[in-house]
């Protein structure tokens, strides 16, 4: 293989490694967990806003505080209250979507510690373009309904 030849192809190696590094294009906002008592799974919440050009999706998340974070939307069918694990959540070009009580949400499973209410929690948003966004969600207790203005926390990446 020629010199130019392996350029060429390191070079385009690097282009697709740059496009799964930070979603730049998507930004976090109002990012909280509802901590429940005990074992039990905790539920996290979060605005995002797509500034980009083109729809984005959330495929995943990670926490190193939990052992397992999972995609999930509530939804209410004939009075019945049902949870289901999805496997996206679209997030339209210059548009928002929200995680949030009674809608999609994050269940994050299996604290690998204690996890109280002010506790500042790093989680990591995937994207099924490969990207990814670290934010901050903050613990708070059973009964919120409502993660409330966080003083207009916002996180970019």
């Amino acid at each position: 293989m020629s010199a130019r030849c392996a350029l060429l192809i390191a070079g385009l190696l690097f282009a697709g490694a740059a496009t799964a590094g930070d979603a730049d294009h998507v930004a976090a906002s109002r990012g909280w967990i509802r901590v429940m008592p005990g074992a039990l799974p905790a539920g996290g919440y979060v605005v995002l806003e797509n500034r980009g050009d083109h729809a984005a999706s959330l495929s995943s998340a990670s926490s190193p505080a939990y052992a397992e974070v999972m995609l999930h939307k509530s939804s209410t069918d004939t009075g019945m209250g049902r949870m289901e694990h999805v496997d996206a959540l679209p997030i339209p070009a210059h548009g928002k979507a929200a995680l949030s009580p009674g809608g999609y949400h994050l269940m994050l499973m299996k604290a690998n510690a204690p996890v109280k209410v002010g506790d500042k929690v790093r989680v990591t948003l995937h994207f099924t373009d490969g990207s990814t966004l670290d934010t901050e969600f903050e613990a708070k207790p059973a009964n919120t309904v409502d993660g409330g203005d966080m003083g207009g926390m916002e996180h970019r990446h």
